[in-house]
């Protein structure tokens, strides 16, 4: 069942002041430019002109692009500082657990829960693998044996707490380039596997392919992180849970080497192109009270500005939408073809549009509906913030999708 958060008195004609403000405020987002890049560190090699990365206002980032091929970063910006890991944490839980492991050789029960906790990104797998092999030692020993520069374990009092390992843009490429060029083949291949084979509902009900996922075709590997959120996953046909914060008393405002724990944190991290020629880190921090679907939109814009070398753009129009559980469905009509819902408000690529049933919403009706490549269906274009029934830029579907 669709639900709307807002109604305006408008006739017929889907132009609403409703929905033209809600285009009004998506195309007023301010952006501002970034900074001058990071300084060089020992292992950097060299570094070129950042091509001044987009930050959406309000939001604190740090981001590192690290082209394989040439071995320069082509971004940096706020590289060194950190933020608190979130689930990019998971990248060194399995490093670690590996480190004097052969996959071929593993339990059963750690394949599964290592599968689960890099492709879907669960929960469960990280407590057993952080309480079972030290917590904050294991955070201690892939800082010496990776040459972390700015990675801290959870500070004093929240050791059981994985997501407030402070981590760093340049340390996270650091981890990419030791799972890509130092560990064991074996190592490499099992890790970077499912990172390709990311799943888009995390276990928790988040959708997960933001960022490098959805900035980028394939081939790409990612590792996501997000924290602090107040709403609940709506990722797949049911609902979830809230955006994960370890359970335990109030975090303190800052952790380990300045990281803030307190606002929202939403990262995408992994590699783009052929070869994983550009691994991509970008860390952000969300003023309190920013929902999901504006961060994973901001998130985007973001990554979207920057120099990937090898990354290819998917083909679309991108297009904000507005409502809440706002339905996927596999063809352009209601029934018992649900696929997913929406985050809050978030940002899609419009493939193409057809029509198809009749879509009714007080006051508005509509029998168009957009393609989302992405998501492989379709949403109705009431949905989409537009003022007219019919997307302007948008071709017709022409395939059967």
């Amino acid at each position: 069942m669709l639900r709307i958060s807002r109604h305006s008195p408008a006739p017929s004609r889907r132009t609403p002041p409703r929905t033209l403000a809600a285009a009004a405020a998506l195309l007023s987002l301010a952006f501002t430019c970034a900074a001058a890049a990071e300084p060089r560190t020992a292992d950097d090699t060299q570094s070129t002109a950042p091509r001044a990365p987009q930050v959406p206002a309000g939001v604190t980032a740090g981001v590192a692009v690290f082209d394989r091929q040439t071995g320069i970063f082509t971004e940096q910006l706020n590289a060194s500082a950190t933020f608190r890991s979130a689930s990019v944490v998971k990248l060194l839980l399995a490093l670690d657990f590996l480190w004097n492991r052969s996959p071929a050789g593993i339990p059963d029960a750690d394949r599964a829960r290592l599968d689960a906790m890099l492709r879907s990104s669960q929960d469960s797998a990280a407590n057993h693998y952080w309480s079972a092999y030290g917590g904050p030692a294991i955070a201690d020993r892939m800082i010496t044996r990776l040459g972390l520069v700015d990675t801290a374990p959870p500070p004093a009092g929240y050791e059981g707490y994985w997501g407030y390992t402070a981590i760093s843009a340049r340390d996270t490429v650091r981890i990419y380039r030791h799972i890509l060029e130092t560990a064991p083949a074996d190592v490499r291949d099992f890790i970077m596997q499912r990172l390709r084979q990311s799943t888009r509902c995390a276990s928790d009900s988040f959708d997960q392919h933001f960022g490098v996922a959805a900035a980028f075709n394939r081939p790409w590997a990612v590792k996501q992180g997000w924290s602090a959120f107040s709403a609940k996953g709506t990722c797949g046909p049911g609902s979830g849970t809230s955006a994960r914060t370890q359970a335990g008393s109030a975090a303190p405002a800052t952790g380990a080497a300045g990281a803030d724990l307190s606002r929202p944190a939403l990262h995408t991290t992994g590699t783009v192109g052929t070869g994983d020629r550009s691994i991509v880190a970008v860390l952000t921090l969300h003023p309190d009270g920013t929902s999901y679907g504006k961060a994973y939109t901001d998130l985007g814009r973001l990554t979207r500005s920057l120099n990937v070398p090898g990354g290819t753009a998917p083909t679309g129009t991108w297009y904000g939408t507005w409502g809440s559980d706002v339905a996927v469905r596999n063809d352009p009509a209601l029934g018992d073809n649900l696929l997913t819902r929406l985050p809050t408000g978030v940002e899609v690529l419009v493939g193409c549009q057809k029509k198809g049933q009749a879509v009714s919403v007080p006051p508005y009706t509509n029998d168009w509906w957009a393609y989302l490549p992405q998501y492989g269906g379709y949403v109705t274009n009431i949905y989409i913030s537009h003022p007219d029934n019919q997307l302007p830029d948008v071709p017709l579907c022409t395939e059967q999708h």
